[in-house]
């Protein structure tokens, strides 16, 4: 009884927490979107903003909300590990897995499929349906959301 009372406590904790990440998200004028890494992360080349690199990591997630695989554009200016002159999926990027299950705040899109982007830092602007204030979170077994892993403030500069 007391397993059956513990699963049920760890599954209620974690739809809590998912409601409150959810609901800071659409604070920060974001969509929120979980789901499991199906491929990737792969870096992807990017152009020149002011001489560094705007290049991204791309992963698919398939979602939980609606089953449907997503394409995952990460902006890898915004990692703590990014390395103007590397061209690798920057840390902690990279320490994501196929399998690993995503919370991310960010911009659907539709374009050539469903995929979200901007989930990174606004750099303290104020969120905005074209500029949210987003995230890229690993979620633990019991839905407990990590640290943000594109909350990197160091290129904020490079924008007006």
């Amino acid at each position: 009884m007391k397993l059956v009372a513990a699963a049920f406590f760890c599954l209620c904790a974690a739809a809590a927490s998912r409601a409150d990440e959810a609901a800071e998200c659409q604070a920060n004028a974001g969509s929120y979107l979980t789901g499991i890494v199906t491929a990737g992360p792969a870096f992807v080349g990017g152009h020149l903003r002011k001489g560094v690199e705007l290049s991204h990591t791309h992963l698919r997630l398939r979602s939980d909300q609606d089953q449907r695989s997503y394409d995952v554009a990460i902006d890898n200016v915004f990692a703590s590990g990014y390395d103007a002159a590397g061209e690798n999926v920057p840390e902690p990027l990279s320490s994501i897995r196929v399998g690993d299950h995503l919370a991310l705040c960010g911009q659907l899109y539709a374009h050539d499929g469903p995929g979200i982007h901007f989930v990174h830092t606004n750099c303290g602007d104020e969120p905005a349906a074209a500029d949210p204030n987003g995230w890229v979170k690993i979620l633990a077994t019991n839905g407990t959301p990590g640290p943000n892993l594109e909350d990197s403030g160091k290129y904020c500069g490079l924008w007006p």
